[in-house]
């Protein structure tokens, strides 16, 4: 049973029983050599310019010539299924990406041959639009649909982000990274970041609302009321228009208002990876500190213990 990937849904909606758990990401080159044929097929039929494909390139480059996100999916996997087992549903835990290897349409067939028929499929994307879901169950089931008789049922989790878990989970990075800042800074203010997306995409889908009440959630949970929202990683025509500010915008805005510090929370993505390890600790960190700010960047849940609790009960239905 397919379901609309936009529609609100508490954790845990769907039932069990599974042959395997199928997490589904992005997926990202994981040496020098895969960088530019996977930004090639990530931009495929859009007219992106040739300069700007390499700029994202050397990004790879600066944070080691690879993105950590296949690898940390693999660790939350292995995670899930530990806890899976742990709470006596021992399936399987399958990877499959987007835009990488292993391409969807692999573990698909992965899948297929191991025997299995109902799989439930877990998005790992914190806010829905086309882009961050309806694209991924598209492909999903293109690949589905090539294995024919062969091809094992999927179910797909609803939406994850209002899970009480899931906002503890990065209450509790947030925390511990301001427990590590000098005391003088630890109430400066908190900006929480999503990737950008065009307007009219943010217009058909919840992605903005989930954003905003993730955010508040966790400023609620720590009690801090100086936060605000912003966005990040934008990519496409420079005249279009996405949602915005931008990062490195709100961190302007925070500098000349006196603020000597800021605490970035890059709630919208599960790992660290590019987008992070870039954006925000190379990019956003340069403009703070040339406007004499000091930055500091929360860590995505990653395998956090509570973000992994979260994932099982969407299996379990607990």
């Amino acid at each position: 049973m397919t379901r609309d990937p936009l529609r609100k849904e508490s954790p845990g909606s769907v039932a069990p029983p599974y042959d395997a758990v199928l997490l589904i990401a992005f997926g990202g080159p994981e040496n020098p050599d895969e960088i530019r044929p996977f930004l090639q097929r990530v931009t495929a039929g859009r007219r992106i310019p040739p300069a700007r494909l390499e700029a994202v390139a050397h990004h790879y480059e600066l944070i080691g010539g690879r993105s950590p996100l296949n690898e940390l999916t693999r660790i939350q996997a292995v995670a899930l299924q530990r806890r899976l087992a742990g709470d006596g549903v021992a399936i399987p835990v399958y990877v499959g990406m987007r835009n990488w290897r292993p391409f969807l349409s692999e573990t698909l067939a992965e899948l297929a041959s191991d025997g299995c028929r109902r799989v439930l499929g877990i998005i790992l994307s914190a806010f829905q639009t086309e882009a961050s879901w309806s694209r991924y169950i598209d492909d999903v089931e293109a690949a589905r649909t090539a294995l024919v008789d062969r091809a094992p049922a999927v179910d797909y989790a609803g939406s994850w982000c209002g899970s009480p878990l899931f906002i503890e989970a990065v209450a509790d990075r947030v925390a511990a990274t301001v427990e590590g800042m000098p005391p003088t800074f630890q109430r400066a203010p908190l900006v929480f970041t999503a990737h950008s997306i065009p307007r009219p995409m943010a217009d058909d889908s919840p992605y903005a609302d989930q954003f905003r009440a993730a955010s508040q959630g966790v400023a609620e949970r720590l009690g801090r009321s100086n936060w605000s929202l912003a966005y990040q990683s934008r990519s496409g025509d420079p005249r279009d228009h996405w949602l915005e500010p931008d990062v490195s915008e709100r961190i302007e805005q925070l500098a000349r208002a006196g603020e000597k510090a800021v605490i970035v929370a890059p709630i919208g993505f599960v790992s660290d990876h590019v987008e992070v390890l870039y954006d925000l600790d190379v990019e956003a960190r340069q403009r703070a500190l040339g406007l004499g700010m000091q930055f500091h960047r929360v860590p995505a849940v990653n395998d956090h213990p509570l973000f992994i609790r979260m994932l099982a009960g969407l299996v379990s239905g607990a």
